[in-house]
């Protein structure tokens, strides 16, 4: 894998290779992207391949404009145009109908596909270079801790199966977006992202159904477990934190802590990181944390049990399937 900066030049080159067929990385406002031509049955297979992702797990397909939207869907409601016209370019997928000609490799074999404009300039530029649409699930081995740095992408996928990345820097929202299904009957939450769920429905000007991981269509990041490191993750009340430390290193377990402020208790076998007080920053440093306390190899990561509160849904569901049994 090559790694490219964010110049025309560099872009230029990236499309050639999407053009050819090949994987390319790129970033987004949320996370990496694996990138591959959407319109190309083959190129989506080899993202499936690259990341050992299940044939019936739908991709989430990227455009560098709403215009796009009817090569994809078969009919575009007019929710789907009020939200567009609101929120993108940015960290929102819709699942539409598709359109006629829009592969099973995309959809997962399901009569609905997942669309969005990423609000990232590099990843706009590489669109526009290549002048179609592209099929881009998170840019790491299926099921594990999503990229938000062209270093992680590397850490990743250093062989030739993807053949390059774009370095646009640290991604600026850090988990992934929220997914809208517009599908069927009345607009329904498929997964929580960094947009308040109040101000997607004040577009609508109506309440979003509210549905669990198994109803609906297949979307990314609905399976139970999912963003999850090589250690176990558990999440635990800041005020059992301590007490939880001190068991793990009583049954001679080494342990990670991601909190908002220091446990009394952390030694050397404890690495305590800081994490920030409020939700958008500690969404963007999230991925980023977990993959750091990962490499130093511990048997557990104890994370701080996110408050209940509004703006801290999306890294509560993260946190949850991270910690889910594999």
């Amino acid at each position: 894998m090559i790694q490219l900066g964010a110049d025309s030049t560099s872009l230029a080159h990236a499309a050639r290779l999407l053009r050819d067929g090949q994987l390319v990385a790129f970033p987004t406002e949320t996370v990496y992207g694996l990138g591959g031509d959407a319109a190309n049955p083959e190129a989506v297979a080899s993202i499936f391949r690259a990341k050992g992702r299940p044939a019936d797990h739908p991709v989430i397909v990227h455009m560098a404009s709403a215009d796009a939207l009817p090569l994809w869907a078969s009919h575009v409601p007019e929710s789907a145009q009020h939200l567009a016209e609101a929120f993108w370019p940015g960290p929102l997928t819709l699942v539409l109908r598709r359109a006629d000609g829009v592969s099973d490799a995309v959809t997962g074999g399901q009569d609905t596909v997942g669309l969005r404009v990423p609000g990232n300039p590099v990843a706009l530029d590489l669109l526009r270079a290549f002048g179609g649409a592209l099929a881009a699930p998170s840019a790491n081995r299926f099921g594990h801790v999503s990229p938000t740095t062209a270093a992680h992408v590397l850490t990743e996928f250093g062989g030739s199966e993807v053949a390059a990345v774009v370095d646009g820097g640290p991604c600026r929202v850090g988990v992934e977006s929220t997914i809208i299904d517009l599908g069927g009957a009345r607009p329904a939450l498929l997964r929580h992202g960094m947009i308040a769920i109040e101000a997607i429905e004040a577009v609508l000007n109506e309440p979003l159904e509210r549905v669990g991981d198994q109803q609906g269509p297949r979307a990314s990041g609905r399976l139970a477990s999912h963003y999850a490191p090589r250690a176990v993750v558990e999440l635990v009340a800041m005020d059992a934190l301590a007490e939880r430390v001190r068991a793990c290193l009583a049954a001679d377990e080494s342990v990670a802590v991601l909190a908002r402020r220091e446990p009394q208790c952390t030694t050397s076998r404890a690495a305590w990181i800081e994490m920030p007080g409020q939700p958008a920053p500690f969404a963007q440093a999230l991925y980023s944390a977990l993959r750091q306390a990962d490499a130093a190899g511990p048997d557990r990561i104890l994370v701080e049990r996110p408050p209940d509160t509004p703006g801290w849904e999306a890294i509560a569901d993260r946190l949850q399937k991270a910690a889910a049994p594999r």
